[in-house]
């Protein structure tokens, strides 16, 4: 009798724990689908770019993704310009990160690692943060200076 209290103790314990974590677990599995997306252009390179403008979807940004089409990436589109710092945590792809002023100046670059729970912070007040593949920006000449064109469609096409 003792025993069979015991297992019965035991496992409602064991389904505790597992409610408990299970909720944490299904969130850091979520990824962002259904996305508005729009055109952009940076000198003579364009690329489509889901627009993440809403708290939820920029908290999950390109989280739990293991490719990126080409030419394709994650426009996140805040309310007002500010010191911004994005980290890798739960990404799986390596990425680049523009950091772009309200007028879509790009203000700094970065190559971020997967995994990477350190912040990569921007140089200045940033109303948007593009990401894209790692070397994406390099690999077309891109740098900080240059403007991006087409983001009056994202703040249109804010959610």
């Amino acid at each position: 009798m003792k025993s069979k209290s015991l297992r019965l103790a035991a496992s409602w314990v064991l389904s505790l724990l597992l409610l408990a974590f299970a909720p944490a677990q299904a969130v850091t599995n979520v990824v962002n689908q259904g996305l508005p997306v729009i055109d952009l252009t940076i000198g003579k390179a364009t690329l489509k770019a889901e627009i993440a403008a809403d708290d939820r979807s920029r908290t999950i940004g390109l989280m739990n993704r293991f490719s990126l089409q080409p030419d394709h990436g994650m426009l996140f589109v805040f309310d007002q310009p500010q010191p911004l710092a994005f980290w890798m945590k739960n990404t799986y792809v390596a990425l680049s990160i523009a950091y772009l002023d309200a007028d879509g100046v790009i203000l700094n670059i970065l190559d971020m690692k997967p995994h990477d729970e350190s912040t990569y912070p921007s140089r200045g007040p940033a109303l948007y943060a593009l990401e894209m593949k790692q070397g994406w920006f390099r690999e077309h000449g891109i740098a900080a200076g240059d403007r991006v064109r087409g983001l009056e469609r994202a703040r249109m096409r804010k959610r």
